[in-house]
């Protein structure tokens, strides 16, 4: 197939792994120990993509110091039990197969801290396809998306790709505006946890892996 882009990046939770099960699970665990009222599943649903950080502000109104005490309970908690409570979609192994066999480079730009983002992928034997993973620093310093696709940008330079046709593969709003800080079109998937009205901005919306290889690799 000859190559679409000259650099494809990837988003993690909501379009490479469903990883709401864990994640939702260690968020009702960081409630509980708050001694909060767990939100519906529904509601923990919402906190799946965007920085953890971001969603303890937004969606359950912390003020900043709530949030890093949540976060000091949620971090351990999720790399001891949560990060492999997660399956891999459905075709997207083959995507990503099929992108590293083409010599396109491939980047990793998730919102997750780089950490468990790496562990996620080695679990699931997925690490070598990538030739740079990006997520949040650990600190949470760097998390918002369009500095974390600015980070991938940056490795996947130093490694010598051409970054002037690079698009962005996720799931989420952030996913689509933080690529299109840096001029980086999406192509939207439908199976993650994003709404329609996320879709806005994208230059594609597909609904299976199946529809999307072609869009990448044509």
């Amino acid at each position: 197939m000859r190559p679409e882009f000259s650099c494809i990046l990837f988003d993690l939770d909501g379009t490479i792994v469903d990883s709401a099960p864990g994640i939702t699970a260690t968020l009702a665990f960081t409630f509980e120990q708050l001694g909060l009222p767990i939100p519906s599943p529904a509601e923990l649903v919402a906190y799946v993509g965007p920085p953890i950080l971001d969603s303890f502000r937004d969606l359950a109104g912390f003020t900043p110091e709530q949030s890093q005490q949540a976060l000091e309970i949620y971090r351990p908690e999720y790399l001891r039990h949560g990060a492999f409570n997660a399956t891999v979609y459905p075709g997207v192994e083959d995507v990503l197969k099929a992108i590293h066999a083409s010599d396109v480079p491939l980047g990793l730009a998730t919102s997750k801290p780089e950490t468990p983002a790496k562990l996620i992928l080695e679990h699931y034997d997925l690490v070598k396809y990538f030739d740079v993973i990006t997520g949040a620093s650990d600190d949470e310093v760097r998390s918002a998306k369009a500095d974390v696709v600015e980070e991938a940008l940056r490795r996947l330079v130093s490694i010598g790709a051409d970054v002037t046709r690079t698009v962005m593969v996720g799931d989420r709003s952030h996913d689509v505006h933080g690529a299109a800080a840096h001029d980086v079109p999406t192509i939207f998937v439908r199976w993650g946890y994003g709404s329609p009205a996320e879709e806005v901005g994208s230059i594609a919306v597909v609904d299976s892996a199946e529809q999307l290889l072609p869009l990448l690799l044509s």
